[in-house]
């Protein structure tokens, strides 16, 4: 029984690959260790957009608490093909319309504006780039592309919990990616 145990700890830390993208089994996001929790792919009408791979504390398979969940996160983006700055802020914007409130959009507004900005200043995201939110306690999210850093820090766990939302909320911008990324 050891040796099979030992081969299923083996098994599970395999890196997981979709549309060609491999995403690793464990990342470090401020210090923290990462468990990659599931993956999904997004797709728009019949366009394979990208891959996303969602790294939390916890593994879950229910939406809600992976979005409460409290510390470092990620979410990792790989594109799948060339989306222009505009298409790119104005499907963020949706998401994030579609799964709050009037008063929590309100509320986060200024965090909002400046992730729109910094996704602007990205330009055109090009297919093969991995472009990575990452959450990090008293710091905030920090966008980056390629592995470099981009734009500012933006303050607050909710406004990350709120960019969560737009792929596992309650109206997630694709069903079947939601379902991946909750697999757990």
């Amino acid at each position: 029984t050891t040796a099979l145990l030992a081969w299923g700890s083996a098994a599970r830390a395999q890196p997981i690959e979709m549309e060609g993208q491999k995403f690793e089994p464990t990342v470090q996001v401020g210090g923290q260790t990462l468990t990659l929790n599931g993956v999904g792919l997004r797709k728009r009408a019949i366009f394979k957009v990208y891959v996303n791979g969602l790294y939390v504390p916890q593994k879950s398979t229910d939406a809600t608490t992976l979005i409460n969940e409290k510390g470092a996160r990620r979410a990792s983006l790989r594109m799948l093909r060339d989306v222009d700055a505009d298409s790119f802020v104005s499907a963020f914007t949706d998401g994030l319309k579609a799964n709050l409130s009037e008063a929590q959009l309100t509320a986060l507004k200024a965090q909002i504006d400046t992730f729109n900005a910094t996704l602007k200043s990205i330009g055109e995201a090009k297919k093969g780039d991995a472009i990575h939110f990452e959450f990090v306690p008293d710091s905030g999210t920090r966008v980056t592309v390629n592995g470099q850093p981009r734009g500012s820090v933006i303050p607050g766990e909710d406004f990350f919990s709120a960019v969560l939302r737009i792929w596992i909320g309650d109206k997630p911008v694709d069903g079947d990616l939601k379902k991946g990324l909750t697999r757990g």
